[in-house]
C-alpha cells in the first residue's frame, strides 16, 4: 500500500486503544524492580504475539558486570533468567532502520502502598511504571500494531528493545549494544512530554570518604573530626557547584533551563556514638553535567575543588570514588534527518512538541556515545511523573505518540508495498 495518511493512522491506532490500555494495566501489576523483571518480560512477549510481531529473548551474560560500562549497585545480581526482550520486522530491503527502545523495569514502591494496584481515572492510567516507561512501551507496540493492521511493509528493519536495568544504569541496554546491535537510528522511549530530545544532560554519582581520628567526646581536642572534614569538603564541591552551573548557562539546547546542571548530596553516613569523635563519613551524590565537558573532566574538577581547601589534613586524608551510575553526556546534531523527521511526525500528529536538551539521564547516552548510533529520546507522560508516588500517564498522549511514531516509522524506513 502507499505511505498511509495521518488519519488512517490514527483509525489504525484508535482501533487498538482498548487492546493498549489492557496492556499498560496488566503491565503495572508486576513489580518488575530490579531482579523481579521476568514475569513482564513474559506478559510483553505474549502482546507482542498478539499482534503478530515476532520476539526473541536475548540473554545477560554476568561477564557484563566487568564490562567498563557496566553500573554497579548494592541489589546486583546474576542475570541467570533475566533478559532483554526484541522484536523485529523485517524490511524488504533499501530503506533506513530503526531502533525503538524502552525500558520495562520500575523503581521500588517505597510508601505508595498502591503502587502495583494499576486504577484508570478519566483519562489517566495510574500506577508504578505508567509514566516511566511501560506506558512507552505500549505506545511502540501500538505503533507497530497499527502498521501491521494497516498492511504496511516497510523497506528498513525496525527492532523493538524492551529491557530491564535502566533505573540502575542502563546494563540491559549495555548488554544489547555489546551484542552489536545496530541502526540507522535509534529512538529512546521516555517521558519527553511529546517533545523531542536529541541531547541528553550527563549524570555521575561519587561516593566522597573523609578520615580522621577518633577519640572519646572528652578528648576531642585530640581527635580529628571527620565529620568536620567533610563539612569543609562539601563546601568546596558547592563551590564548584556554582562554577560548573555558570559555565553551563546558555549552552546550546539547554538555553530555557535556569540550572541546567547541578551537584546533588544524597546520602551521608558517620559515626557510631554521640559521644565518640567519628573517624571516618561517608558522602553519596551525583553530579550533572551537559555535553560541554564529560565524565573524566567531571572527575577532575570534582578532585580539583576538594583540594583547593586550605585543610591540609583534609587535602591527604579524603577519598573519592565512582563505583555506581556513570552517564556520560551526549548530543547529536538537532538538525539531523532522525530529528527532524521525528519532529515533523509529531507536529503532524497535533503534538506541541519542540526540539531541545534534556536535563535528565537515560539509556540514549549509551546508544549515542558507545554505540555511536544517532539517538533521540521521545515519547508520551511528563518526567515529574516519574519515580512519583501517584505516578500516572495522560492516555491520549500515548495514542498521539503512539500515531506520531508510527508516521516516523514509514517515513523514516520507507513503504515498498502491502504485506
Amino acid at each position: 500500500m502507499p505511505t498511509p495518511t495521518c488519519d488512517e493512522i490514527r483509525a489504525a491506532v484508535a482501533g487498538r486503544a482498548a487492546d493498549g490500555q489492557r496492556w499498560l494495566t496488566k503491565m503495572i501489576e508486576f513489580p518488575s524492580t530490579q531482579g523481579n523483571e521476568a514475569r513482564v518480560m513474559r506478559y510483553l512477549k505474549e502482546v507482542l504475539s498478539y499482534v503478530r510481531i515476532p520476539s526473541d529473548y536475548r540473554e545477560i551474560p554476568d561477564s557484563i558486570m566487568g564490562d567498563p560500562e557496566y553500573s554497579h549497585n548494592e541489589n546486583e545480581a546474576s542475570y541467570a533468567g533475566r533478559q532483554n526482550l526484541v522484536a523485529k520486522l523485517e524490511g524488504a530491503g533499501g530503506g533506513r532502520s530503526l531502533i525503538i527502545q524502552s525500558h520495562a523495569d520500575v523503581i521500588p514502591a517505597g510508601d505508595w502502598a498502591e503502587a502495583f494496584v494499576p486504577q484508570v481515572e478519566g483519562d489517566y492510567v495510574i500506577g508504578r511504571g505508567a509514566g516511566d516507561a511501560k506506558g512507552q512501551l505500549v505506545t511502540a507496540i501500538l505503533a507497530l500494531a497499527a502498521l501491521r493492521d494497516l498492511g504496511v511493509r516497510l523497506a528498513g528493519d525496525v527492532t523493538l528493545q524492551a529491557v530491564i536495568e535502566e533505573e540502575p544504569g542502563g546494563n540491559g541496554a549495555l548488554a544489547l549494544i555489546r551484542q552489536r546491535c545496530k541502526a540507522d537510528g535509534v529512538i529512546v522511549m521516555e517521558s519527553s512530554s511529546g517533545n523531542v530530545f536529541p541531547a541528553n544532560r550527563g549524570a555521575l554519582w561519587f561516593r566522597l570518604k573523609t578520615f580522621g581520628v577518633s577519640a572519646h567526646m572528652g578528648r576531642r581536642h585530640e581527635a580529628v573530626n571527620a565529620i568536620e572534614k567533610m563539612m569543609e569538603a562539601l563546601r568546596c564541591l558547592l563551590v564548584y557547584e556554582g562554577e560548573l552551573i555558570e559555565a553551563s548557562r546558555g549552552y546550546k539546547l539547554f538555553e530555557r533551563y535556569e540550572a541546567p546542571v547541578q551537584l546533588c548530596l544524597g546520602m551521608i553516613k558517620a559515626g557510631a556514638w554521640p559521644s565518640m569523635v567519628p573517624d571516618e563519613c561517608t558522602v553519596e551524590g551525583g553530579v550533572g553535567f551537559l555535553p560541554n565537558t564529560n565524565m573524566d573532566a567531571i572527575k577532575q574538577q570534582l578532585t580539583a575543588a576538594i583540594e583547593s581547601s586550605d585543610d591540609e589534613w583534609l587535602k591527604s586524608h579524603y577519598e573519592l570514588t565512582y563505583p555506581k551510575l556513570h552517564n556520560d553526556a551526549y548530543e547529536i546534531d538537532p538538525n539531523h534527518p532522525l530529528v527532524t523527521t521525528l519532529h515533523q511526525a509529531a507536529v503532524d500528529c497535533g503534538l506541541p512538541s519542540e526540539v531541545f536538551g534534556w536535563n535528565v539521564s537515560c539509556d540514549a547516552r549509551l546508544y549515542a556515545k558507545v554505540a555511536n548510533l544517532p539517538t533521540v529520546v521521545f515519547g508520551p507522560s511528563d518526567i515529574r511523573e516519574a519515580h512519583s508516588t501517584g505516578e500516572k500517564i495522560y492516555w491520549p498522549e500515548v495514542l498521539q505518540c503512539a500515531e506520531a511514531l508510527a508516521k516516523m516509522i514509514v517515513e523514516w524506513c520507507g513503504v515498498v508495498d502491502s504485506a
